[in-house]
């Protein structure tokens, strides 16, 4: 089964919940089992070295194995469920505390022998161990040994042996362990629960990108995601709706773009069309034929313009014009430019100002990028100002950037078109309209080619008066 983020993560981190706490019981258990157990060890070890001492005291007396059943039975009375074995120097029981041997001064324990190899290990000293001391007991028990010697020639007297059953301290461990379980069970069950909520609601951001990525992959880019924090969740939902607002942009450009060269190139095709057509049916007359032959090749130039405009756009836009910068003289382009129009600006009888006012001026750029955008503003000042109006020139040179400005009179451009002139296939609906051969591509060319300059563009217009076009062109690299 495909488990989502959420099961998965929340699956992860339940495991790992149950395994530290299974690791923590773990823990605990083996550290409570250790100091009972050491606990038991030393008061069976004390239990065998007071038999010891007082079997010091009283071992050559002849009531000495009388006494000293007696005094085990009153040590082993204060250590409940504790029985004490005394055996003889050949390692044979002689007493017991345990209640069988009180009433019939014999019991299983003292018929038993004590196992050899546990008498050899108490010959080097006090013997702590979990064993039946071979048959002595019918279950497990804890015991503890000590050797009896002379204190004078230290010759060996016998031996005492402490015991208690380990089948009461199991069932003791067992109470703890169900404790410990028990005080477990409310944390993990309201841990589990803080979990999952903590975990959903971690999940939420994630769960609704995906299926916001989901609908955006069907073209639907309505949806934004909630930004609850400022964690990196919150910081990766901003970004997401960044990416969202962005993607809509690039949407809306793509569409308005399409919709716009669809109607740049429809409308000359259509024209040429028209025009071929009348010509083969014979529509248009032979006299006539020429006159609209020409119409058609303005169109097609036109249908050219505007395919090297999109090339020259997309090549920019992508990165894979080189920019070569080179020192040239500012002054000198504009005017190699305005010698090239001279037949235009004849043509319209315009009036140019400003340009005895322009002294040498070096830059460093793209000459031919540079050239390419002043050639669209002067163009452009051509094709819109009035039959008769005046250009007016301006280059000036500061310690940051080169301004150059470009004036014009005419029709001017509508307040509420002035946002968009530097836009992709913008042609403001009057003062526009009648040029026929403009593709909308020139000013957002010259924003392009300033922008990858590292320079600024602006406009400024007054309708029915003037229109002021430049650039600031940096001069960090001068």
């Amino acid at each position: 089964m495909k488990l989502n983020t959420f099961k998965k993560y929340f699956l992860m981190i339940s495991v790992l919940f149950v395994v530290c706490i299974t690791f923590i019981m773990t823990i605990l258990t083996f550290l409570t089992n250790n100091y009972l157990s050491t606990e038991k060890y030393k008061t069976l070890s004390s239990v065998c070295e007071a038999v010891t001492r007082y079997s010091l005291v009283d071992y050559r007396s002849s009531s000495y194995k009388r006494n000293i059943y007696n005094i085990s039975r009153a040590i082993a009375t204060t250590e409940n469920d504790t029985v004490i074995i005394v055996a003889d120097s050949a390692a044979v029981p002689f007493c017991c505390t345990c209640d069988e041997f009180y009433f019939a001064n014999v019991c299983k324990h003292v018929k038993n022998n004590i196992p050899a190899e546990f008498i050899k290990k108490t010959e080097f000293g006090a013997v702590n161990e979990v064993s039946r001391l071979g048959n002595v007991f019918d279950d497990i028990h804890y015991v503890s040994s000590n050797v009896i010697k002379d204190g004078i020639d230290g010759s060996r007297i016998g031996y005492v042996f402490a015991a208690t059953s380990a089948a009461g301290f199991s069932d003791f461990f067992k109470d703890i362990l169900k404790i410990y379980l028990f005080s477990a069970i409310v944390p993990i069950v309201i841990m589990f629960f803080v979990l999952y909520y903590m975990t959903r609601r971690w999940n939420e951001p994630i769960t609704l990108m995906s299926k916001a990525a989901k609908s955006m992959a069907k073209g639907d880019f309505s949806n934004r995601i909630p930004i609850t924090g400022d964690d990196e969740i919150g910081q990766l939902a901003k970004s997401f709706n960044q990416m969202t607002n962005s993607l809509v942009e690039l949407e809306n450009m793509r569409r308005g773009f399409i919709a716009n060269v669809s109607h740049e190139l429809r409308t000359p095709m259509t024209t040429i069309g028209g025009f071929i057509d009348g010509i083969i049916d014979g529509t248009i007359e032979e006299n006539e034929r020429e006159y609209y032959l020409k119409i058609v090749s303005n169109e097609i130039k036109r249908l050219s313009r505007l395919v090297q405009g999109m090339l020259s756009l997309s090549k920019l836009e992508a990165k894979e014009t080189e920019v070569k910068l080179t020192d040239f003289d500012f002054s000198k382009l504009l005017f190699d430019i305005l010698i090239s129009q001279e037949q235009r600006i004849e043509e319209k009888q315009l009036n140019i100002m400003g340009l005895n006012e322009i002294g040498e001026c070096t830059v460093k750029a793209d000459r031919d990028l540079i050239y390419q955008a002043v050639f669209n503003l002067c163009d452009n000042a051509i094709k819109f100002t009035n039959d008769g109006g005046t250009i007016d020139f301006k280059v000036s040179k500061t310690e940051k950037a080169l301004e150059f400005f470009v004036k014009n009179t005419g029709e001017g451009i509508s307040e509420k078109d002035m946002p968009m002139v530097f836009e992709r296939f913008y042609k403001g609906d009057k003062a526009r309209s009648h040029v026929k051969d403009s593709t909308g591509l020139g000013l957002y060319l010259v924003k392009t080619i300033i922008k990858i300059h590292g320079g600024n563009v602006f406009a400024k217009s007054v309708k029915d008066d003037y229109t002021l076009f430049g650039f600031a062109l940096p001069l960090e690299n001068n």
